[in-house]
């Protein structure tokens, strides 16, 4: 469950100290290598609720197994790239190929709670969250080791042992579904599939993304497709007997919007952070890729050992608040950076950022958890994941706004009051919510 889950991280946090070297070896400025992530996320937005859906209706071992085998698919692909172009598609099949382990561990947590009716997920959730930090704590720092050792190619390259590990485990452990024992029992399941609403639910996201990806205002057209589609998708949804989103019961629940737009916005800051200020560390400071990763490993640390410590307590409305005013404290630090300033400003910073890092994501995976209807819990952990990348595309675009062809310590500080601004309206949001002090304590899937 936590080695699935932790394949997409991995490959986010491995790149950002890898996105330099690619575009000096393939002469690519940062404004073309940030599609490097925003390929990434667009997958993985499209994948993770679709694959979700249908980790609640056949289970979690099939998908995993296809999709992880796709990740060492990737590495491949990715490790033997001639250009940016297949570079790119390599980072988008990474994207498809890690959309399963998420969604796959949070339905495993349900199944289990469903088998031995005891609904006290605390600690396995605070360990899923953890095992998560820990990869991005090694990220950085292993792609820097990568790096020195064989080249950028070999961050991808690392993606086929993971994979021959994830698919064994896999085989040997993840259970059948209950409707393999016949085929009237799949077929049942396949009935319930919307494949009509699934593909207007991607072609709206796609819509959408490509524009946050390079906003400009002759691709208007594009907001006007994501805004048809929309409706489309919508008419669909409510008419359909067996919806992809049952809009009707997602409508109705408040606090779980609520919780998607905040992992919008949180993540806005979170992933400007994680590729902007190791592009700058880079570049506008100096550093090379493995100082740059050993620079961030101090906020890592600290998101872990926040996890752990916030873990125990159920609350999730004091986590987020501690968490905004976090991000707001470490943006004012960052506009004070520049290229001058002694390495310990940088770990300050990057100290920082470890509280909103450990206490955000933790509160936001647990209110989902509890939040969401019990029989959609995957494909609605699939959402969450989604709008986490709306955010890291935004966040993606910011950067590449902000630097355009190089990333010097102007661009970084334009790109901190972006983050600034994002830290505020999330602050915002999060102390109008009073549902939040409930959240924890509703019965799961309420």
């Amino acid at each position: 469950m936590m080695l699935g889950s932790v394949l997409n991280p991995i490959n986010s946090t491995i790149i950002s100290v890898a996105l330099v070297p690619i575009g000096k070896a393939l002469g690519a400025p940062a404004s073309q290598t940030a599609w490097l992530v925003s390929a990434l996320y667009l997958a993985t937005s499209l994948g993770q609720p679709v694959v979700g859906r249908l980790i609640d209706l056949f289970g979690p071992r099939r998908l995993f197994l296809v999709s992880t085998s796709l990740v060492g698919v990737a590495g491949v692909v990715g490790a033997l790239a001639p250009d940016m172009a297949v570079l790119i598609v390599a980072r988008a099949l990474l994207g498809f190929g890690t959309c399963s382990g998420y969604p796959a561990a949070m339905a495993l947590l349900r199944s289990e709670a469903k088998r031995t009716g005891r609904d006290s997920p605390g600690g396995v959730l605070t360990a899923l969250a953890v095992a998560n930090q820990t990869i991005a704590v090694i990220g950085p720092l292993l792609g820097g080791l990568l790096i020195a050792a064989g080249g950028w190619r070999a961050t991808f390259a690392l993606n086929v042992p993971l994979s021959v590990v994830s698919v064994v485990l896999g085989l040997l452990w993840l259970p059948e579904p209950a409707a393999a024992a016949g085929p009237a029992g799949r077929g049942r399941l396949v009935a319930q599939l919307d494949l009509p609403g699934m593909a207007l639910f991607a072609a709206t996201l796609t819509s959408l993304l490509l524009f946050l990806m390079n906003p400009h205002p002759d691709d208007w057209y594009l907001l006007v497709l994501a805004a048809a589609f929309a409706a489309g998708f919508a008419l669909r949804e409510l008419r359909a007997a067996t919806p992809f989103i049952d809009l009707r019961v997602f409508g109705g629940n408040t606090p779980l919007l609520a919780t998607y737009g905040r992992a919008v916005v949180a993540y806005v800051v979170s992933y400007s952070f994680l590729y902007g200020f190791s592009q700058w560390t880079e570049e506008g400071y100096g550093l090379s890729p493995f100082r740059a990763g050993l620079v961030q490993i101090p906020m890592f640390l600290v998101a872990i050992g926040v996890s752990i410590v916030s873990g125990r307590r159920s609350g999730v409305r004091g986590k987020l608040l501690v968490g905004a005013a976090g991000q707001i404290v470490a943006c004012l630090v960052m506009l004070t950076l520049g290229a001058g300033s002694a390495v310990w400003a940088l770990l300050l910073v990057a100290l920082v950022f470890g509280v909103p890092q450990g206490l955000n994501s933790l509160a936001l995976q647990n209110s989902v958890y509890f939040q969401a209807d019990a029989e959609r819990v995957a494909s609605s952990a699939g959402l969450l994941r989604t709008f986490a990348y709306i955010g890291s595309m935004i966040a993606s675009s910011a950067t590449a706004a902000s630097f355009g062809r190089r990333a010097d310590t102007g661009g970084m500080h334009q790109l901190a009051w972006i983050m600034l601004g994002a830290g505020v309206l999330y602050l915002l949001v999060t102390a109008a919510d009073r549902t939040l002090g409930r959240a924890a304590h509703a019965p799961a899937g309420k």
